[in-house]
């Protein structure tokens, strides 16, 4: 079982991926493929351990909006690190759908990009093979401040520095 930084922690992964209903432990966590999902989401529902969503880039959240209440986790696939849509969908599932569960980073995943997938959205990341995740964990916080607004804080920079310099004439 690989191991994943959730909030900022390096913990076990308790969830198995799996691509058929075939053979699968019914109180296991279990992650799913979004053709999987949509084919047998009403079994899956049923099954008493948690259950996660698996989704390519090229797949569109808006799809299954209606069971994101429902779901404990939605992980997010980079085949490339290159591939911006994957932080887009991540916007789209905590701004737009609402989604208040684990949203995981996994596949081309690494320090570099921590900092920058954790400011769309993700709370969870699953290293690609070879990388360390105590050094990846470096990468969440390897700068101080950013000046964009984004999903982890909603107002840029100078609204921020706005809100707390004393009003003019004080001092």
């Amino acid at each position: 079982m690989p191991d994943v930084i959730r909030n900022g922690r390096i913990e076990p992964d308790s969830y198995l991926r799996v691509d058929s209903l075939e053979g699968v432990d019914a109180d296991a966590d279990v992650l799913v493929p979004l053709s999987l999902f949509a084919a047998h989401h009403e079994a899956l529902l049923a099954l008493p351990g948690k259950l996660g969503l698996w989704l390519e880039t090229t797949d569109e959240p808006g799809e299954v909006a209606q069971y994101l209440p429902l779901l404990d986790l939605v992980a997010v696939h980079f085949a490339s690190f290159a591939d911006g849509r994957g932080h887009s969908m991540a916007r789209l599932l905590r701004e737009r759908h609402g989604f208040r569960g684990e949203i995981r980073a996994v596949g081309d995943v690494f320090k570099e990009t921590l900092f920058y997938l954790s400011r769309c959205g993700f709370d969870a990341f699953v290293l690609r093979p070879g990388e360390n995740p105590e050094e990846a964990l470096k990468g969440l916080d390897v700068f101080s401040e950013a000046y964009q607004a984004s999903v982890e804080r909603p107002s840029p920079l100078f609204r921020r520095r706005q809100a707390t310099a004393p009003e003019e004439g004080q001092a």
